[in-house]
C-alpha cells in the first residue's frame, strides 16, 4: 500500500490501473472470436461473455484493495472464484504524484460507493461499432459524483492494424480531468448527442425541441460524454428511462471536473448513494457549456411524462 496517499487518490490510481486491463480483456474476447451474448431483458438489452468479465476483474481487483468500499456493479453475476488472471493490483504512478483535494482529502474508505459499468455500448460492441464501447468507473461520495475513469479500448482502432489501440481518462472534481484534448463546439453551433438504439417519442421530441444544427445518434453514454468534452457536441440529450447510475457516474465526475454539467431532464441533480434506486429514470441532460439553453427547451410534454 502506498504510504502518506489519500484514499480517494489511491482508488484513482488503483481504478486507472484496473480499467486499462478491462480495455485489455474486452479487446482480447472480440480477438477469440465468441462473444458469448445473452439477452437480459429484451433484443436490445444485452450481455456478453467481455461484460462478466471485466466486472469480476473490475470488483474483485478493488474489493482486495479496498475492502470496506461498497462497490455496485451492473451485471447480475452469481458469486464465484475470479480467475487471478482478472486481478490487477497496480496503481497508476501520475495520479498518486497529483494533490488531492482539500475537501476529499479525509475521506475513509467506507465512506466511497463505485458504481462500475463494466462494458458501456454493449449492442455496438456486438455489432462492431467499436469506437462507441467504454469501460466506466465512477466515485460517488455523500451522494455526489466525484472521481471517474474511462477506458475506450479500441480509440484509434481506424488508425491501420499498426495503431496502438485505448486510451484512458480519468477525472476529479476540484483538480480536473486528464488523457484528452479539452475542446468546444463552435459559438452559435447546437449539435446534439443521443441515444442510438433506444429512442422513443419522446426522446424525438426533446431532440427536436433543441433546434439543432446536426445530430449524433451513437452508443454508449460514456461515449456521448467524450463527444462533449472533446468538441464534437454540444449536448447530451436522453428524455427516456433506461440510463442507469453506473452509466452516469463516471462520465459525470469527468464533464463536472472540467465545467460541465450533468442533470436529470428536469434540471435535478443525480444522487449516487449506494441505497439509491440504479434508473435514471428522468433521463439525462448534460452540456460541456450553456446548460440552461438547453434545459428551457425541454418540452413539458416531456417534463410531465419523466417523473424523478
Amino acid at each position: 500500500m502506498a504510504s502518506g496517499h489519500t484514499v480517494l487518490m489511491r482508488l484513482v490510481a488503483s481504478a486507472y490501473s484496473v480499467a486499462q486491463k478491462a480495455g485489455v480483456i474486452v479487446r482480447h474476447v472480440i480477438a477469440e472470436g465468441d462473444l458469448g451474448i445473452v439477452e437480459k431483458t429484451c433484443a436490445t438489452d444485452l450481455q456478453t461473455k467481455a461484460d462478466r468479465l471485466v466486472q469480476m476483474s473490475i470488483c474483485s481487483s478493488l474489493a482486495r484493495k479496498f475492502p470496506k468500499l461498497t462497490i455496485i456493479g451492473e451485471e447480475d453475476l452469481p458469486p464465484e472464484d475470479v480467475d487471478q488472471a482478472l486481478i490487477e493490483d497496480g496503481q497508476w504512478e501520475e495520479i498518486l504524484k497529483q494533490p488531492c483535494p482539500s475537501q476529499y482529502s479525509a475521506i475513509k474508505e467506507e465512506d466511497l460507493v463505485v458504481w462500475v459499468d463494466p462494458l458501456d455500448g454493449t449492442k455496438e460492441y456486438t455489432e462492431g461499432l467499436l469506437d462507441n464501447v467504454t469501460v466506466l468507473i465512477g466515485i460517488a461520495y455523500e451522494g455526489k459524483a466525484i472521481a471517474g475513469v474511462i477506458n475506450q479500448p479500441y480509440y484509434n482502432y481506424q488508425a491501420g492494424p499498426d495503431a496502438v489501440l485505448g486510451r484512458t481518462i480519468w477525472g476529479v472534481l476540484g483538480l480536473g480531468a486528464f488523457g484528452f484534448q479539452l475542446k468546444e463546439v463552435p459559438a452559435g453551433r447546437h449539435i446534439i448527442t443521443t441515444t442510438r438504439s433506444h429512442s422513443n417519442q419522446l426522446v424525438v421530441d426533446c431532440v427536436a425541441a433543441m433546434n439543432p444544427d446536426d445530430v449524433l445518434r451513437v452508443g454508449g453514454a460514456g461515449n456521448k460524454i467524450i463527444q462533449l468534452i472533446e468538441g464534437k457536441a454540444s449536448a447530451y440529450v436522453f428524455a427516456s428511462p433506461g440510463c442507469k447510475k453506473w452509466d452516469t457516474c463516471a462520465p459525470e465526475s469527468i464533464l463536472h471536473a472540467v465545467g460541465g454539467k450533468l442533470t436529470d431532464i428536469h434540471g435535478n441533480a443525480l444522487q449516487y448513494d449506494k441505497g439509491v434506486k440504479h434508473m435514471n429514470s428522468a433521463g439525462v441532460l448534460a452540456t460541456l457549456r450553456n446548460h440552461d439553453y438547453y434545459a428551457r427547451r425541454v418540452p413539458q410534454s416531456v417534463r410531465n411524462a419523466l417523473v424523478p
